[in-house]
């Protein structure tokens, strides 16, 4: 009886910790969501209030119209979709690299990448990365941030990958070598297929952050607005003429920019869980 009642103990404590890390968690979300039908003046002085007492859906519109929305959304739609497809193939075909290659140059590069989980140089890439799309044309656009992010090897994103296709069984490989199927053909016609719990997971976290992401595109269109995608704009309403302090305004536009998010994320989750588990467990 001792033990049932320490381990129902133990449940409890484990449960009620859960629940507050989810409190906190949700808590900003929600605040965000349910502030952007306040008025400016009822965000100032209304402390942790939680429910309007006026809801204004007006605020929706001001803000849509104001940071031009609509030319914003597709922007962003346009640079995560792209950003998306391309960490996808790339990290996959990274990890099917790494997971079945026997060549010492790839143990190396592996090493590599894996080491690259362990250093952030934040900022200071920032700087020659600029340069570099200006000596090559891709300055004033979001092709230069999408093709940072496609060929910039997200560690994470190949470690999982790597670890997701070690726990596909060798024999699937050697059959196909022995129909004739090369390294890469192996890869397109019988690995990739197999790995849709992967590619959500690998895409959700591309999504993720290119949707997010602020400074790297801003810093590549700073002066070409038409480009900005949707988290710049947003941003961009704190001072903009007389957004300047309509915190309201923002908080609308914040929460345009999240609904996307949580809705791919709710479709995703059961692939997103099972990639994570079964990448970052078997392998």
């Amino acid at each position: 009886m001792m033990r049932k009642g320490g381990k129902a103990a133990g449940y409890t404590v484990i449960y009620i910790f859960l629940i507050i890390l989810a409190v906190l968690a949700v808590f900003p979300v929600i605040y965000i969501l349910l502030s952007s039908f306040k008025s400016n003046q009822e965000i100032l002085v209304g402390g942790i209030k939680l429910l309007p007492e006026n809801w204004l859906l007006d605020n929706y519109e001001q803000a849509w119209n104001l940071a031009n929305f609509g030319r914003l959304t597709f922007n962003s739609v346009f640079y995560a979709a792209c950003v998306v497809v391309g960490c996808v193939i790339a990290s996959i075909t990274s990890g099917y690299v790494f997971a079945r290659g026997t060549t010492k140059i790839t143990k190396v590069v592996n090493t590599m990448v894996l080491c690259s989980m362990f250093i952030s140089i934040g900022t200071l890439s920032l700087y020659p990365q600029l340069n570099l799309a200006k000596a090559i044309g891709l300055s004033g656009s979001l092709w230069g941030p999408i093709i940072i992010h496609v060929f910039g090897m997200n560690a994470t994103q190949v470690f999982i990958a790597t670890g997701y296709i070690r726990q596909i069984s060798k024999e699937i490989d050697e059959a196909a070598r022995i129909d004739g199927c090369g390294f890469f053909k192996i890869f397109w016609k019988i690995i990739f297929p197999l790995c849709k719990p992967l590619i959500a997971t690998s895409g959700l976290m591309a999504f993720r952050t290119a949707w997010s992401d602020y400074l790297l595109p801003y810093v590549f269109t700073i002066s070409a607005k038409d480009k900005w995608p949707l988290v710049v704009g947003v941003v961009s309403l704190k001072s903009s003429g007389e957004a300047i302090s309509s915190w309201n305004l923002m908080l609308a536009g914040i929460s345009i920019s999240i609904l996307p998010m949580l809705i791919v994320y709710l479709f995703l989750n059961r692939y997103f869980i099972a990639g994570l588990t079964e990448g970052a467990v078997k392998g």
